[in-house]
């Protein structure tokens, strides 16, 4: 049987050769290249991952545990759809001292502009009601990248985590950082709140990046109680709620800019020109002088004195506003 097959195998190759067919052998083939490399995470990367891999400064593969490694979703990109074709890169020109940089680079030294690399992720996700007010908004036009707060190859993207969201956004907002520390603070540090709890990063039509048309708007999302409508309005209340309160955080309870009745004094004078005693026609703003027959010092109206003692719902009320008129509730 053995010289039949031996035979009938070079009866094979006489055919062939005579046919001018070559018939591959496959220890020939393995001697004069190596098999192609296989991806790794994403449909083509076995251009790239050929260098990049886990044992780089920043590791790539990591992106396969992300949404953007999902190969089963025709949607997710490839490496060069995002970095460019990158020939260059990938190949070494042999004058070239070192290795040139991808066409499209998103690390801190990377020269692409912001604009550009923006424009990369803008390709898929332009199409959302989160990211269609990004043209024009304060971080676009601050030349701040998507990926200058998103990390794309690895499987934790701080920003996107409740809890290290707001260590990003203090990259550049330092001023927030410190109030956030203050004794009176919406609950950041504790991880029950963030930023974008009530910033919309990518863009709005409201006030400073606020998630909503207004600040009160956002403000009513978890103090609907404060909405009213009563039947006596404060204004500053229907106005801004930040007039009375700094939701970064402050020294005074609530979050109040200043501790009653100063703050309270910002727009209203202490009571009225009845109840402060007054020498020559003059309001006595000082300790008791001369002519004061109250026998209190003006002192009395700011700092003995709460406002909240007595108006309790400063945020409105249904109830009478001059009940039992008295020279210091009339509001006349």
């Amino acid at each position: 049987m053995k010289p039949r097959r031996l035979l009938t195998i070079s009866a094979l190759h006489g055919i062939a050769l005579a046919l001018g067919i070559a018939i591959a052998v496959p220890a020939m083939a393995q001697s004069e290249g190596k098999k192609p490399r296989p991806d790794l995470v994403l449909t083509g990367d076995a251009k790239c991952t050929r260098c990049h891999d886990e044992t780089e400064d920043y590791p790539v593969l990591a992106i396969g545990k992300t949404k953007h490694g999902t190969r089963a979703d025709t949607r997710t990109p490839t490496c060069t759809k995002c970095h460019g074709d990158s020939e260059t890169h990938a190949n070494k020109p042999a004058d070239a001292i070192e290795r040139p940089a991808p066409d499209r680079a998103f690390g801190k030294r990377s020269k692409t502009p912001m604009a550009e690399r923006s424009a990369v992720c803008l390709t898929c996700h332009q199409n959302s009601a989160t990211r269609s007010h990004w043209d024009g908004s304060t971080h676009q036009t601050s030349e701040v990248a998507c990926s200058t707060c998103h990390q794309i190859h690895t499987g934790h993207d701080k920003v996107r985590d409740k809890r290290t969201q707001p260590t990003v956004c203090f990259t550049c907002h330092k001023e927030q950082r410190g109030q956030i520390d203050r004794p009176s603070h919406h609950p950041i540090p504790e991880g029950k709140m963030t930023c974008s709890d009530c910033h919309n990063p990518h863009g709005s039509v409201g006030p400073k990046l606020m998630n909503r048309d207004t600040i009160n708007d956002v403000c009513y999302t978890c103090h609907m109680e404060k909405r009213g409508p009563f039947v006596h309005n404060h204004e500053p209340v229907n106005e801004d709620c930040s007039i009375c309160h700094n939701p970064h955080g402050t020294v005074t309870p609530t979050m109040l800019k200043m501790r009653p009745p100063f703050l309270c004094h910002s727009c209203h004078t202490p009571h009225s020109s009845n109840n402060i005693p007054s020498v020559n026609g003059q309001q006595v703003t000082g300790i008791a002088s001369v002519g004061n027959t109250t026998g209190k010092s003006a002192t009395n109206y700011a700092m003995a004195r709460g406002c909240l003692n007595c108006h309790t719902q400063v945020h409105g009320t249904n109830n009478p506003s001059v009940m039992n008129p008295t020279p210091q509730f009339n509001l006349r």
